[in-house]
């Protein structure tokens, strides 16, 4: 499985990345409105720290505004993302067949909504497991949905769990077969640091103390 980590916080994404952890990056207007910094600057940043996918997302409902907003997010490394969201409909499934030279990612709410966006060439579909859940439906029955449909027709279209809130949505998302999670970095570290281990650690160290050097 790989990992995003999504957020706008560029020490963040370098701590991330220096641990190994990080093969991608997912971002959008309103991770990035907590830095006070341009969108443009931010993401110009991310893709000078991670050489991986980059997913920034665009804010216009229109198609021939998505794209123009695509073109000046174009990153140099010709790692694009363009990231329409579900709510723009056929707009967002004219983009991903008109573009096909950037990566498309498509986040949605539903199995079906998955159904056409991989009819409809998309790189990567996000479902929103955390949204789903604080509205008591289950999140990660959906993604499930998505593994069973795009492994009976073979489609490329890879699977990548957003919207993660614990650990143990990436649990279930690895045992599903989900291509990719893009995780806060708080949810990350929770990966590597368990209060178990810490508490043994700590009882390690306080009982050598006592043995007699």
């Amino acid at each position: 499985m790989k990992f995003f980590i999504d957020t706008a916080d560029v020490n963040e994404i370098r701590e991330a990345a220096a641990l190994g952890l990080v093969d991608g990056v997912t971002t959008n207007p309103s991770l990035v409105a907590r830095t006070g910094r341009k969108f443009a600057d931010v993401i110009a940043e991310i893709c000078s720290v991670i050489d991986g996918p980059i997913s920034a997302e665009v804010v216009s409902t229109d198609f021939d505004g998505m794209v123009a907003e695509a073109k000046k997010l174009e990153d140099p490394r010709e790692h694009r993302g363009e990231d329409p969201p579900h709510r723009r409909g056929a707009q967002g499934g004219e983009l991903v067949r008109r573009s096909r030279h950037r990566h498309q990612r498509h986040p949605l709410l539903l199995a079906l909504q998955a159904l056409l966006a991989a009819k409809a060439g998309a790189d990567y579909i996000s479902p929103f497991v955390g949204r789903l859940d604080d509205i008591a439906h289950d999140g990660m029955e959906v993604v499930s949905q998505i593994v069973e449909i795009y492994e009976n027709y073979n489609f490329d279209t890879e699977v990548l769990v957003a919207s993660i809130r614990h650990p143990g949505h990436i649990l279930e998302a690895a045992r599903m077969g989900a291509d990719v999670c893009t995780v806060p970095y708080s949810v990350l570290m929770q990966l590597i640091r368990h209060p178990l281990t810490d508490a043994g650690l700590a009882k390690f160290l306080a009982d050598w103390k006592k043995v007699p050097q």
